[in-house]
Formats: structure tokens, sequence, C-alpha cells
């Protein structure tokens, strides 16, 4: 039997802003997967940086293009969410290593929270899950 927080359904508002925020997202991590893959000048310099070779960008890019192609399906959406939590977990535990200013850190993890706000926004089982209570 369904409670009613798995009933209940998405306001439109909430549905469109989910919406709006999830492909902001998306249109980012696309455009960082493709320079990865594309091996991008800029994208060489920062990997550098950061310890890895060029020749990790291919992979590294096609992993989060696979992962943000997840996030954007709807049957696969909590999957690809939970896949990018661990990519962008990683993006962090990187710039500490090496490290970079809270900036960079902050970076990945707003992003990270940006992926489930949009999903929370936009999907009713999500919500399901992870219940906000007024107390």
């Amino acid at each position: 039997m369904e409670n009613a927080t798995q009933t209940a359904g998405v306001s439109k508002g909430a549905l469109w802003t989910g919406r709006i925020i999830s492909g902001v997202i998306v249109l980012f991590l696309v455009f960082d997967g493709v320079t990865k893959v594309m091996k991008e000048s800029h994208v060489l310099t920062a990997a550098a940086h950061l310890g890895y070779t060029a020749a990790s960008m291919v992979p590294i890019g096609a992993t989060l293009l696979v992962c943000t192609l997840l996030y954007v399906i709807p049957r696969t959406s909590i999957l690809g969410a939970i896949l990018l939590t661990a990519y962008l977990g990683g993006a962090v535990a990187t710039h500490v290593r090496v490290g970079d200013p809270m900036f960079e850190r902050c970076f990945a993890i707003t992003f990270g929270v940006l992926v489930w706000g949009g999903l929370y926004l936009r999907d009713k089982s999500v919500r399901a899950l992870i219940p906000l209570r007024s107390q």
C-alpha cells in the first residue's frame, strides 16, 4: 500500500524548476565530458595540474558522459545521480589531494547538490526516499 508521500504528485512549478536545474547541470556536464574526450588544450593543462595524464582524459570524459546520459533518462535517473555523485566525489578528493583552494572543492559539491536537487524537484520517488519534514 502506498503512503501519502508516494502518491503525492509533483507540482507544475517544482517540476519545471527541477527540469531547469537539471538541464543546466546536464549542459555543463556534457560540455565538460566532451572537452575531456576531445582533449581540449585547457582541459589537458588543468588535468596535468591535478596529476592526470592526457591519455586518462578520454576514459574520464567518457565516464562522465555515460553517467550524465543515465541521469537524463527518466528510468535510470536515480542511478545516474548516484554515479554522478561518485564522479563528483572523486573530483573533490582530487582537489583536496593537490591542495586546491576551497572554491574548487565547493564547486564539485555544489554540482552534486544541484544534481540531486533537480531530481528531487521533478521525481516523486526521490521525494519519498528523502522526505523533508517541517519540524
